[in-house]
């Protein structure tokens, strides 16, 4: 498995090795060891999927806080996106800056987001199937957001505001500047 850092070097994409012959393909997606040997040492504890049947569908910016703060791991199964990663840690030399990538079943890559970052992902084609694995359990008291289109972080979207798709919960998510501090770059522990 392939293993590059973004911008933001501790968002991360990885690219595991597919074998394919007239038959298919065959591809190992997720191994704890080769990570580990990565540099990538996490426990994930519960896969998602996610399905958006249009294009420009939004989901995001979604985090969750301590003590269920999770880390992901999105790949996507069929169709694209652009997922967005935004950094949130209070006392982060990149505070308030995002990376972003186009993850795809083509390219057969992933993106690896750290606890401390609001993430969301868009869809570039309909009928969009997401994977991801994440470190901590749901929580919905702990389920927490920030706008998509905080003109503090701006975002370049990859479609024009208006034929974006969002959630109702999504369109009334806090500025950035109105979250609390709920991160921490100096400590690997989330702010209580």
């Amino acid at each position: 498995m392939d293993v590059m850092s973004l911008d933001i070097p501790e968002v991360k994409i990885l690219k595991p090795k597919k074998f394919g012959d007239h038959r298919g393909f065959f591809s190992e997606t997720f191994n704890r060891e080769t990570l580990r040997e990565a540099g990538v040492d996490l426990d994930f504890v519960q896969d998602n999927h996610s399905f958006s049947a249009e294009m420009a569908t939004l989901r995001g910016l979604h985090f969750q806080t301590s003590p269920f703060a999770q880390d992901k791991l999105v790949r996507v199964v069929r169709g694209s996106i652009l997922d967005v990663a935004v950094d949130i840690r209070k006392g982060s030399p990149t505070f308030g800056q995002y990376v972003s990538a186009e993850i795809s079943a083509t390219e057969w890559n992933q993106i690896l987001v750290p606890v401390g970052f609001a993430h969301g992902v868009i869809t570039l084609e309909p009928n969009t199937e997401i994977l991801y694995k994440v470190s901590n359990l749901y929580s919905p008291e702990h389920d927490k957001g920030l706008l998509w289109s905080d003109p503090a972080i701006g975002i370049e979207w990859p479609f024009p505001d208006d034929q974006i798709v969002l959630s109702d919960k999504d369109k009334v998510q806090p500025l950035l500047q109105d979250l609390p501090d709920y991160f921490d770059y100096r400590t690997p522990v989330e702010v209580a």
